[in-house]
Order: C-alpha cells, then structure tokens, then sequence
C-alpha cells in the first residue's frame, strides 16, 4: 500500500509538473525551401536632422550614428547599434529658404534646396541631412536611397511645396518635368563625385493624398500629389536623364500611401502594380534603363486588426507575384490608432515595440516584402510610453531646437532584432509549425519567422503573450553547431541584450513572455 501511494504520488507530480511547463511550439524548417530575397532594412533622416546635426553636442548625434548603424558589439557581445542596411535621404524642394513665407508652420520641416532660382546649384545646403549620410556610408550601409516629396518650389504650379488646389493633380508645371529629372539626376551626380552613391532615387511620395493646404492655415510638410500618368511621365523623364549621365541609379516607385493602393480601389492613383507592370497597360513602365521591377508602398492605415492587416499583405504578395514584381515596404510607423489594439491610456513602449515588430513580420512573411524601412529615426517624444513614431526620442532644450538630449527607445532595439542579423542576401525561409494555428491566432501567440545564407539560420520570435513559450527549432539542411541568442523585454536595459534566453535540453529555447528574441544558428563547417 505504501509504495502504491508513493508511486500515485510520483505519477501526479509528474503530471503536474508537466502540466505547469510552458508551451512549447515546434517549428520544422528547410533551408532549401527559400522564399523572398531581403534586400535591406532601413529607416529615414528627416526633418529633425538639420538642426540636430549643426546645433546638438557632437557625442548626441556620434551615439545617434552608432545606434542605427553600427554593426559591432561591446566587451559583453551586445550590439552597439542595429545594423541599417538602408538610409533614406529627404532630397529638399526649398521650403526653407521661403522662411514663414512657405506656409510651413514647422521650421523643422522645412527643407532646403540645392538648386538655386537662377538655375545655380549650392552644395552647401542640407549639410545636416548629408552629415548623417556620409556616417552611414562610413559605418558601411549597403544601401543609400534618395527621395523627394515636392519638385523645386520654383518647378511647382503654386511656388509652394505643397498643393493649395485639391484636384489630386501634380503640382508640377508640366513644361518642368524633365527640369525635374535633370535636377534629381544633377544631385545624384554631384554625390556621386563626392563619394557617395544613391542606389535610388524616389522621385514621388504617397502620390494618393491631396497634400492640400489652403491659404492661411498652414501646411504640415511639403507633399504633391500624383496620377498615375503623371508618375509614369516623371519616370520617363527621370530614367533619361539618368540614362545621359551614365547613372547606375535605379528609381523606386511608388511608394503608395497604404498597400492597398498597389492592387486595388479606385482613383487617380490606384491599383498601381497593374498599371505600371502589366504588360498589357498603356502606363507599364517596361523597358526602362534605370527603372527595376519594383515596386514601394507604405503600411500606413493598413495595420489594425490582425486579421485585416494579414489579408492586405497577402493580396500584396499576390499581386506582385503575379506581375513578376518585388516588394518593398518602404515608409511605416504608428501613424494611426491601430497599435492600441483596445486598450486606453498611455501605451508601454514594450507594446509599442512589440506591435512594430508584428508589422515588420506580417510584411515580410505574409506581404513578402524584400525590403523594411521605416518613419522615423527621431523626433521629440517621451522614450517610456507612446514610442509610436520613433526609433530615438529627443528631448529638445529649447524651441529654437539648438541643443537637447537623446534615448533609444524599445522601437530601435525590434526593429534591430530583423536589421542587425538579416543582412542583404539572405532568403526568407517557409516554417512549418507544429501547433498548426491560424494566422490571427499567430498573431497573438508566438510569430517566428526564419532567414538564412549559406553560412546561418536566423529566427526572430515575438512572444506577443504574457506566458513563457518554449521554442524547439528542427533545422534541416543545414548542419548547425550551437546558437547565439539576443533578447529584448519590458526591462529597462534588456535590449538586443545576447544570452538572456535559457537554452533547455533537448534543443528547446525559453522564450520570455512579451519579448522579442532572435536565434542564431551557424554552419558547422567541421
């Protein structure tokens, strides 16, 4: 009777112990099942970076540089910095020479511009903006994009940056279309000389909205709408000049306002992958020297509600498939309400982190986006809460903007997760996994995705629950050799911090709940 009790009491211990551990989700990949390329993670240098880069302490603006794009680790073998592999320059249109005369009510936003009215170039101009440029370049970013919001004011039917008519017509002067492209293509030359070379150019930006701004009530930034005729004339003027010069240059468009824009609704300036890469359409933008099969959109207004936010991805991916083009999401940050996901009040930034990294994966895994850069590397904001809009808060010391103190926020640390260990080259790979979920139910459980070269396999695991997950990876055609382990959470100084995941028998990988972790696993070469 007494050993019956003791074993009865065995048994139920082990059930209960077994019962008590955490979750384990099985993840089965084949380096050979490939799926898109990764050709860079990014992020933008605009408004702000002017005054920075001229005014603040040199260490604010070197530890800035450092934290996007520096892919060395200190004496504990954490990240110095998340590893950009794109950077994103605001080619200006002259709102800041205009002064308060622009209707821009934020000096910060205005931008110079290098072409002077008498058609004379000043090199001078935008310093700040191309101080930051040339420390990417220096850090060793692959890839330098070059965009533009408006053509020269002095190009534009209003001589603003932005539209005061809302017809959802371009604001440039038609005659000025190939002053445009030469101007683009004069700039890119001019760098190019100087050592630095734009592998883009993005002659438009979110051509859907009106970027209306009547007279006397203050524009917000400098815009121009544009059709899809427009955008498609822009891009032939552009791809010539580019072409007369000798350029290498590659032009981006269209980088649609919200993803939907590139398959469907309807209006001047919709269902964009059809129009400019069917064959069959009077727009298709094929057989141009400098102009790729490529395609950028925004993932603004496309992200609340899980399963609203994979289904826009997916018809994306469809599409572009479809017409043999590659996908790139190119401008997002928390722009609307849909990172709340309910909830009221101030928002952690551990949340905020973890919904930015819900979107880079959706983006990526359902969308199949080849590329992720986002809006914006900084602006004023508390670095604790409602992080929505930045990779690094700035805390300004006066309203002249002149000198201030910087943070990194849990923003750049998620983003760093897929930025610093994805690099140019690697293939997204398809996972089969074990607990057979839905896409939404994923979305609120444990998303992974895996990435891999010859030489390694990454995961990137957001455990978007509030449990301790156990992840069991089984790689197969590639035989690895032990792994490297980063991990972000709520706790302060927990970011991209390496060895923070427990590593349990049995090849099983403790995930933290509400964290973000990426794996890394190497080729043995024994």
């Amino acid at each position: 009777m007494k050993n019956l009790l003791i074993t009865t009491l065995s048994v139920l211990s082990s059930v209960l112990s077994y019962a008590q551990r955490p979750k384990e989700l099985v993840i089965k990949i084949n380096t050979q099942n490939k799926v898109q390329k990764i050709d860079n993670f990014g992020a933008a240098g605009a408004w702000f970076t002017e005054g920075i880069a001229k005014n603040w302490p040199t260490q604010n603006r070197e530890q800035m540089a450092e934290w996007l794009f520096s892919k060395e680790f200190d004496a504990h073998g954490n990240p110095k910095g998340i590893g950009l592999s794109a950077w994103r320059f605001n080619i200006g249109g002259g709102t800041a020479e205009q002064g308060d005369s622009s209707g821009i009510t934020d000096f910060r936003k205005r931008v110079e511009c290098f072409l002077r009215p008498d058609g004379t170039y000043d090199w001078s101009k935008q310093a700040g903006y191309i101080w930051f440029t040339k420390k990417a370049k220096a850090y060793g970013v692959e890839n330098l994009i070059a965009f533009s919001n408006t053509p020269p004011v002095q190009f534009t039917k209003n001589g603003r940056g932005y539209k005061t008519d809302k017809d959802y017509i371009s604001n440039l002067k038609p005659e000025h279309y190939d002053d445009y492209a030469r101007f683009l293509t004069t700039v890119l030359k001019h760098f190019e000389d100087e050592g630095l070379h734009f592998n883009y150019i993005s002659p438009v930006n979110e051509p859907q909205w009106d970027w209306y701004h009547a007279p006397g009530q203050g524009a917000k930034q400098e815009g121009s709408p544009w059709r899809n005729d427009e955008i498609a004339h822009v891009a032939q003027s552009l791809d010539s000049a580019l072409t007369a010069t000798g350029s290498t240059s590659q032009i981006l468009i269209t980088e649609a306002a919200q993803l939907d824009f590139l398959y469907t609704r309807t209006g001047n300036a919709t269902q964009q992958t059809q129009a400019f890469f069917n064959p069959k359409s009077k727009l298709a933008l094929t057989g141009l020297r400098n102009l790729p099969r490529l395609i950028g959109g925004h993932s603004y207004f496309t992200d609340k509600g899980d399963s609203s936010r994979i289904a826009i991805r997916r018809h994306v991916a469809d599409t572009t498939a479809k017409y043999g083009v590659t996908f790139w999401q190119t401008e997002y940050s928390m722009l609307a309400d849909g990172y709340r996901e309910g909830k009221t009040g101030r928002i952690p930034a551990i949340d905020c982190a973890l919904f930015l990294s819900k979107v880079i994966h959706d983006d990526l895994v359902y969308g199949n986006a080849a590329a992720w850069q986002l809006w914006n590397s900084w602006e004023p904001g508390n670095p604790d809460f409602d992080t929505r809009y930045y990779l690094i808060a700035l805390a300004p010391s006066s309203r002249e903007y002149v000198d201030g103190t910087i943070t990194a926020t849990k923003n750049l640390w998620a983003l760093g997760h897929y930025s610093r260990f994805i690099r140019p080259g690697m293939h997204r790979l398809n996972i089969d996994r074990g607990d057979k979920l839905s896409r939404e139910q994923i979305a609120q459980d444990l998303m992974v995705s895996a990435y891999a070269n010859e030489k390694q396999v990454v995961l990137v695991a957001i455990n978007y629950g509030n449990e301790e997950r156990m992840l069991k990876p089984e790689i197969g055609g590639l035989k690895v050799k032990g792994a490297e382990v980063y991990l972000t959470t709520g706790e302060k100084g927990v970011d991209m911090r390496r060895g923070n995941v427990k590593r349990i028998n049995n090849g099983l990988f403790s995930i933290p709940p509400r964290s973000l972790s990426t794996l890394i696993f190497y080729k043995n070469e024994d």
